[in-house]
């Protein structure tokens, strides 16, 4: 499975970040650009840490793109919008992915819809057929961008979420805030390596509010293309 699970890790966490520097890019800010961030090259947005805890547990980061919200013509909004570009860019993959792998296992497996669209339903097929092969990527593409997605969003420095509050919360409350992001860092990731199962709590209901979403989209247009 770790044949399938590198590439699909690389390619996922490269979307994410060249997205947040994409849409800083056409809100007026270079530097994600002049730091030559704005590429396909996996290697450019790699963060080691984040990497292996994607490999261990299903979530974590990339090494982030630079930007300077100040050429932003609005900084909390376009803060917000750029935050968001990364999380959505991975529930846009999940949900790009969602029809080869529903399509291959409710049809050639004879899987349920409820089982192929729970993410932590570990569904694997063995052999090397084309597709056995097309359906374990799609699922591990569907299962680690979601969990990319909402673990990002979660409000904690240094994920994207903290940066979201920045458009949410009043200007004061949210720099008191960030005055402990060090600090907030270290114990998240203290609680991460120590007890990860807190962390899939907490994520699970978000989880599977984009589960149920992404099974009504995907399910009547494939009901629709097979005539089910």
């Amino acid at each position: 499975m770790i044949v399938y699970l590198l590439p699909v890790i690389l390619i996922s966490i490269t979307i994410h970040e060249l997205s947040h520097g994409y849409c800083s890019y056409k809100l007026g800010d270079p530097t994600a650009k002049n730091a030559g961030r704005l590429t396909l090259n996996p290697i450019k947005h790699l963060d080691i840490l984040g990497t292996i805890m994607i490999l261990i547990s299903g979530f974590g980061w990339a090494k982030p793109v630079p930007i300077n919200p100040m050429y932003y013509n609005d900084m909390k909004k376009g803060t917000t919008l750029v935050s968001l570009a990364g999380p959505l860019s991975n529930i846009f993959l999940a949900l790009l992915f969602s029809f080869p792998m529903a399509f291959i296992g409710n049809q050639y497996a004879m899987l349920s819809f409820d089982t192929i669209f729970t993410a932590n339903s570990l569904i694997f097929f063995r052999g090397f057929d084309f597709l056995v092969i097309l359906f374990n990527l799609s699922r591990l593409f569907y299962i680690i961008n979601i969990n990319l997605a909402v673990f990002n969003i979660l409000p904690i420095p240094p994920l994207d979420g903290s940066k979201i509050l920045s458009g949410i919360l009043p200007q004061n409350k949210y720099f008191a805030l960030m005055q402990y992001e060090n600090i907030i860092g270290v114990i998240f990731l203290i609680v991460m390596f120590v007890f990860p199962g807190v962390i899939a709590r907490i994520m699970s209901p978000f989880i599977w509010i984009i589960e149920t979403a992404m099974r009504y989209i995907s399910v009547p247009v494939l009901k629709l293309i097979t005539g089910a």
